[in-house]
């Protein structure tokens, strides 16, 4: 048996082992994995002690066979959820139930599953804070947390780096974005403005980002007359720019959220930041 039908038969264990008796509670779940990480043994021996010897013995074998063929990447999933249930109040009965609750432990698999734990420091901390935040608060629906889930698999940290920016100074242009990222400007014909250029695409067609409208009182967007493409005095025109300094943008709703539920340092900053001026 190769190592692909290895994790292929452990992956079903996994699913078995979950599915049983009182198998879908993530507490279970994390603290199994926690158990096969040697750094975090310790730390986690008391919670435990409510288990059967039988099942701790048997969450203990399955993640031990895929410690063995995955070390460095389950080390990285034990630290992240061992993060994660440090950060919430585990005497929460709300928190508590939350944290057991069959919806959230599928939000639990996917992350782990969408997510390669080796790919970068910065995804392991958007995953980290997207569980905690989805288990001690529900502003958003489990769909949508899903959602956030796949937009941390899919996007790069180039992407994310866009986010912060839109976030930080909503109504900023594609110029402003690229000099406060990158400060030098890049020539129009460059790899690095092609990169830019699909980045905004990107992060625009999977409604993270959107070009500022005006608004109604009930939110509905207030439509504009087209204005004339401006042209140069000899009659040439030019494709929009990639550092664009006209058009606006801002984050979606969904962009917002997103951001609130995985980027808690750039959010706890800004509002400090905020609130001294206030004062």
């Amino acid at each position: 048996m190769d190592e692909n039908q290895k994790k292929d038969e452990l992956r079903i264990q996994l699913d078995d082992a979950l599915k049983s008796g009182a198998g879908p509670k993530v507490a279970r779940f994390a603290l199994a994995c926690l158990s096969s990480v040697p750094f975090a043994g310790g730390a986690i021996g008391g919670i435990g002690a409510s288990w059967s010897e039988q099942e701790q013995k048997r969450f203990n074998n399955i993640f031990g066979s895929w410690l063995k063929l995955q070390e460095d990447e389950m080390k990285e999933i034990g630290q992240t959820i061992f993060e994660v249930l440090t950060r919430l109040d585990q005497t929460d009965d709300k928190i508590r139930e939350r944290l057991e609750s069959p919806e959230y432990l599928k939000i639990v698999k996917k992350c782990f599953r969408d997510w390669s734990a080796a790919e970068s420091e910065e995804k392991r901390k958007l995953v980290r804070n997207l569980l905690s935040n989805s288990a001690s608060s529900q502003i958003c629906s489990d769909d949508v947390v899903r959602m956030f889930v796949t937009w941390i698999d899919i996007y790069s940290e180039a992407h994310f780096a866009v986010i912060r920016e839109v976030y930080k100074n909503p109504g900023c242009t594609r110029q402003q974005i690229w000099q406060e990222i990158h400060g030098d400007p890049a020539r129009e014909d460059s790899a690095e403005a092609d990169l830019f250029k699909l980045l905004i695409h990107d992060l625009s067609t999977g409604h993270v980002i959107t070009q500022h409208k005006e608004r109604g009182y009930n939110g509905s967007i207030i439509l504009q007359t087209p204005q004339r493409s401006k042209s140069k005095s000899n009659g040439t025109r030019y494709a929009t720019s990639a550092f664009d300094d006209d058009k606006k943008y801002e984050l979606t709703e969904l962009g917002k959220q997103f951001v609130h539920y995985t980027m808690n340092e750039i959010v706890i900053k800004l509002e400090a930041g905020h609130n001294e001026d206030k004062t």
